[in-house]
């Protein structure tokens, strides 16, 4: 990726972006869908993101719609790819969060985290950024197996 400087319109969006996501009720849905929402199985994913009956279906769509529209954002060139890359993480943290089951989930829903994946395929910076996240995530995981055997 060609290094260029981000334009005054560019850190607009990034702060638009910014601001959207601290909201009340957005903030809510981030909040669970980061620290709560950990399905180990295309199963467990499917029952609350094709269920609109379950109470966290909404938040589960306001989270994902929001990362994949700005990632968009990036993909048609509305923003830089650096300044979006060294502001925002939280998108790749949740395709490294779905990693596992992720072949899974597309075979029922196909153009799931599909931007933020062409994000990570088009741009380095975002590949690099999403590289680490997996990695962290990783880690995360298996701490998160290690304190439920305990608690077991």
């Amino acid at each position: 990726m060609e290094r260029m400087l981000a334009t005054p319109a560019d850190a607009e969006i990034i702060l638009r972006l910014y601001e959207l996501r601290t909201e009340a009720e957005m903030r809510k849905a981030r909040a669970w869908m980061t620290g709560e929402f950990w399905p180990a199985t295309a199963e467990e994913f499917f029952a609350v993101s094709a269920h609109p009956a379950d109470p966290h279906n909404a938040w589960f769509r306001q989270v994902i719609t929001y990362w994949e529209m700005a990632a968009a954002m990036v993909l048609h060139g509305a923003v830089s790819a650096e300044l979006f890359v060294d502001c925002n993480g939280e998108g790749f943290f949740l395709l490294a969060k779905f990693a596992p089951i992720l072949a899974e989930i597309r075979e029922k829903n196909p153009g799931f985290l599909t931007k933020t994946l062409e994000l990570t395929n088009r741009f380095s910076a975002a590949a690099q950024r999403y590289e680490t996240t997996l990695k962290m995530m990783e880690t995360r995981r298996k701490s998160m197996a290690g304190t439920q055997q305990t608690h077991s």
